[in-house]
């Protein structure tokens, strides 16, 4: 029996279109994937901002009103401001990939006078190689068994009291 209702494949006919229209989707959705996405992070005070700061003559109120708050702030020795900025641009899964990234830097003496004020780029930036080595902890280490039957005996002395 030819064309039985086991034997047969049925398999319906897609019209072309709705193939291409997919098709077209499916790439449109790949190139916008692997754009580019630029983002800017940080506190960047403008140049003119930055010029109106007068070493000697300024002290931290006054810097705060024209630059903003600072992104951080020293903890020990003199105290300074860093106002941190930078762009990077990520494509598709990729890391981001830093564009520019800058650093003004406006120190005070013990008075709280501006006693300087610094513009670092990404050309002063030093990468920093983490340590590989682990801390040695104390104690001994269990098996995935002995972690199981140790909760176990844990619930059941909780259970008993």
């Amino acid at each position: 029996m030819r064309g039985s209702a086991f034997t047969r494949k049925i398999s319906p006919r897609v019209p072309r279109a709705v193939v291409r229209a997919a098709f077209l989707a499916l790439l449109t959705v790949s190139v916008a994937a692997c754009e580019g996405r630029v983002a800017a992070r940080g506190n960047q005070p403008d140049q003119e901002r930055i010029a109106e700061i007068k070493v000697g003559e300024m002290n931290r109120d006054e810097v705060a009103e024209i630059l903003g708050t600072p992104s951080t702030v020293t903890v020990f020795g003199d105290e300074a401001w860093f106002y941190v900025s930078e762009l990077t641009e990520t494509i598709g899964f990729l890391a981001p990939k830093i564009h520019d990234r800058k650093v003004v830097i406006v120190s005070f003496d013990k008075r709280g006078v501006v006693k300087g004020v610094q513009t670092k780029g990404l050309e002063a930036a030093v990468a920093v190689a983490p340590v590989e080595r682990k801390t040695p902890t104390v104690g001994k280490e269990l098996t995935i068994l002995e972690q199981l039957v140790g909760n176990f005996n844990k619930l059941r002395n909780k259970q008993e009291k």
